[in-house]
């Protein structure tokens, strides 16, 4: 029976892992610590369950943290400020959230005696490559204040198992997507804006690649790091669809049946990196992982759930 604090819960991935692990008999009690930045919304948690807690509180406060994690016996870390570009134009609230944060509940879990500590990360930190994929033993290269500072939180959880013997997990996805992401993300910010008929700004050339992970396959891979997960080891979560942005705008002009003419280009973002792609082997071999939701019928069904909750991030 497991206990556990789930971190940045009331988010587009975190509120998707509480709903799966409230599906599982053996979850005893879930507690979600969550400040409600606009990346964070109570619709998001629309729960029955007497299993279920939310705390509204920020990971950087020490006092809330210990006392929440005097109460479980396992944590997974979602919260994180995550979007590129407003880590371009202003880093600190990515520094604080980012790395403070990840450091008081590291703290906070090794004075608690925590059982296993996930650390949900992304595959941004290990920089752009032009040809195959990266591995877990592959360099980490940041190349934006966004990606630097999740790769910085990688580091100080990874000390914490060398130097304490924590048990931490780090987990380094691609891109998700799905129903409830904020659409600041290309997907949901594409589906709003072509919904209403305006035009979709597409960064340079659109050349640039992403792999494309839906968010149920994420959090059932994330499931299994957490229960069967090797002490102090990292695990790439890939979704096997590689896909230039150019691409993938168009198939959501084809979806929402708008002209093509919606599609503009626009100068390109600062160290925009040109291409993600991880080699999820080690999650397949070691734990069983295969991604299992087909991207096209996924994409349909994401463009229809915006469709069908078109006022899910309005305040009212």
């Amino acid at each position: 029976m497991s206990r556990l604090l789930v971190a940045g819960g009331a988010g587009f991935i975190g509120s998707h892992f509480v709903d799966l692990m409230l599906s599982r008999k053996s979850t005893q009690k879930i507690i979600v610590l969550d400040s409600l930045t606009y990346a964070g919304n109570m619709k998001n948690l629309q729960i029955n369950d007497s299993r279920f807690s939310f705390v509204l509180g920020d990971i950087c406060n020490k006092q809330i943290v210990d006392e929440l994690l005097s109460q479980v016996d396992e944590i997974v870390n979602f919260a994180a400020e995550s979007h590129v570009d407003k880590s371009i134009l202003d880093s600190k609230q990515f520094i604080s959230s980012n790395i403070v944060g990840t450091h008081v509940l590291l703290e906070a879990s090794l004075k608690n005696k925590i059982n296993r500590y996930v650390q949900v990360s992304t595959d941004e930190v290990y920089g752009s490559i032009a040809v195959g994929s990266w591995d877990e033993n592959s360099s980490i290269q940041p190349n934006s204040p966004y990606s630097a500072s999740k790769a910085s939180g990688d580091l100080l959880v990874k000390s914490f198992y060398k130097t304490y013997g924590l048990h931490t997990n780090i987990t380094r996805c691609s891109n998700n997507f799905g129903p409830r992401q904020f659409p600041e993300k290309i997907i949901p910010f594409f589906i709003s804006r072509l919904k209403m008929g305006l035009q979709i700004p597409l960064y340079g050339d659109g050349k640039n690649i992403r792999d494309w992970l839906h968010v149920t396959d994420h959090c059932r891979a994330i499931e299994m790091v957490l229960n069967h997960g090797e002490p102090g080891e990292i695990y790439n979560i890939g979704g096997g669809v590689e896909l230039d942005n150019l691409t993938l705008a168009k198939k959501l002009i084809d979806l929402l049946h708008a002209p093509m003419s919606a599609l503009t280009f626009v100068p390109d973002r600062k160290g925009h990196d040109l291409r993600y792609s991880v080699d999820w082997t080690k999650i397949n071999k070691r734990l069983g992982y295969v991604p299992t939701m087909d991207f096209e019928a996924s994409l349909k069904q994401t463009v229809n759930w915006y469709h069908d909750n078109p006022r899910w991030w309005n305040s009212e």
